[in-house]
């Protein structure tokens, strides 16, 4: 492999203009972001389906489209979770075909930022950074800190101060420097562009994000390999910043581009939080432009309300067919509960949103009954539970007696108790 692997130059979305390798994530001319720019011919003869099959079954089987120039050196585990055909919650939402990527299992920290981390971190070392941070609203932030402790590197990670518990603990309990800012998750972002600017952090959504947000591509790939090598009718994704839709979707194209999956048409929804939702009203509203809002959401890894990629996301959703909808906190906690009572699966806020769009979308024929959909859920329940305490039930005390269980049983299942006493 040559010095930088398939990579061949940061490129600005906006004008075009190259730029090389480095941590940087603006275009000096117009300010537009810098993305990754493959040497697609090259790839074309190193990646098949053959060479991927061969391969462990972690997000680095496609490591000619990520962003490294060598062999990665973090989060080598990662990835390849799995695709669940989720027929029971497909009878509740009344599609024909449901799936349902479950990165809510992610290796280490059970959210598919490990994806986005592994990339940002091996492509850090690989430019010799020994300090690693980041901005969060949580699911990173546990990342962070972990993929930085198992590689040895120092971690800085900065959160909004009023985040669920299960987060905060799941980024010190691996000894990063966690610091809590008073202030909503684009003010954190503010201050930490600041830091990466004065003290040469590999920030990985600040100036390592052209090479950061690459990961996310890994889900698109996975999702399509498992659905036997094509691309999905409907993918459902969650929106925070926006990069994962987009992400989404440019797997979609490189797969197709190189020949790997057949050339399919296909749709791509937008999920957000009532709470906090600039890019599906701007959609809704058919804008190619979102206004910032403050966020107000129990969905607090997607409070973001300046997303960084909300524009994209718009173009997306309108290149594809697809749409953008928001749901209540009610329909948020809705979707969880669904989700855990048809497939077992316990997702987070995020989560909730997701299957809450997808059950809107289904209702109002943008996603058709007759067709297949993959709804993308990004982490995990564990991390917060305070958003379901009190309304999932509670526990039914009894003493350790016979008598008092069958008490406790006849109200829930009266015959059963009758058919034991003949």
């Amino acid at each position: 492999m040559e010095k930088n692997g398939f990579m061949k130059a940061l490129k600005c979305r906006e004008c075009g203009r190259e730029y090389p390798l480095a941590a940087t994530h603006v275009c000096e001319f117009d300010f537009g972001p810098l993305e990754v720019a493959y040497d697609y011919e090259r790839i074309q003869t190193a990646l098949t389906r053959e060479t991927i099959g061969t391969r462990p079954q972690t997000m680095w089987r496609y490591r000619e489209l990520l962003p490294v120039a060598g062999e990665p050196t973090v989060g080598r585990q990662v990835g390849f979770t799995p695709l669940v055909k989720a027929d029971r919650l497909a009878r509740e939402l009344g599609i024909r075909e449901l799936y349902v990527k479950n990165d809510a299992v992610n290796y280490p920290t059970l959210s598919f930022k490990d994806r986005v981390v592994s990339v940002a971190l091996s492509r850090s070392v690989e430019m010799g950074f020994k300090t690693v941070a980041c901005a969060s609203t949580g699911n990173l932030a546990n990342s962070v800190a972990a993929n930085a402790a198992a590689a040895g590197l120092d971690a800085y990670v900065f959160i909004p101060h009023d985040l669920e518990q299960g987060k905060v603990v799941n980024s010190l309990v691996y000894g990063a420097n966690v610091v809590g800012i008073k202030g909503h998750y684009d003010e954190v972002n503010r201050l930490c562009a600041e830091i990466a600017g004065k003290y040469g952090w590999a920030f990985v959504n600040v100036n390592m994000r052209p090479y950061y947000a690459e990961g996310s591509k890994s889900m698109g790939f996975e999702i399509q390999e498992q659905l036997g090598w094509h691309v999905p009718e409907h993918t459902v994704v969650c929106m925070a910043s926006g990069s994962l839709l987009t992400k989404i979707h440019k797997s979609y194209q490189e797969f197709t581009k190189l020949g790997i999956v057949p050339k399919t048409p296909w749709k791509i929804h937008g999920a957000q939080a009532t709470g906090c939702s600039p890019i599906t009203t701007a959609q809704k509203s058919g804008l190619d432009f979102f206004k910032p809002v403050k966020p107000n959401t129990i969905a607090k890894s997607l409070a973001i309300g300046t997303p960084a990629d909300g524009f994209y996301a718009l173009r997306v959703m309108k290149e594809t067919g697809g749409s953008g909808e928001d749901v209540s906190d009610d329909e948020i906690r809705d979707g969880i509960r669904l989700l855990a009572e048809t497939e077992g699966i316990f997702a987070e806020t995020a989560g909730g949103v997701t299957v809450g769009v997808a059950k809107k979308l289904i209702a109002q024929g943008k996603i058709p009954r007759d067709s297949s959909a993959v709804l993308c859920i990004t982490g995990n329940g564990l991390k917060t539970i305070e958003a379901m305490s009190g309304h999932v039930g509670e526990t039914r005390e009894i003493r350790p007696s016979l008598r008092e269980f069958e008490v406790l049983l006849s109200q829930d299942k009266p015959e059963l108790v009758s058919q034991q006493g003949r």
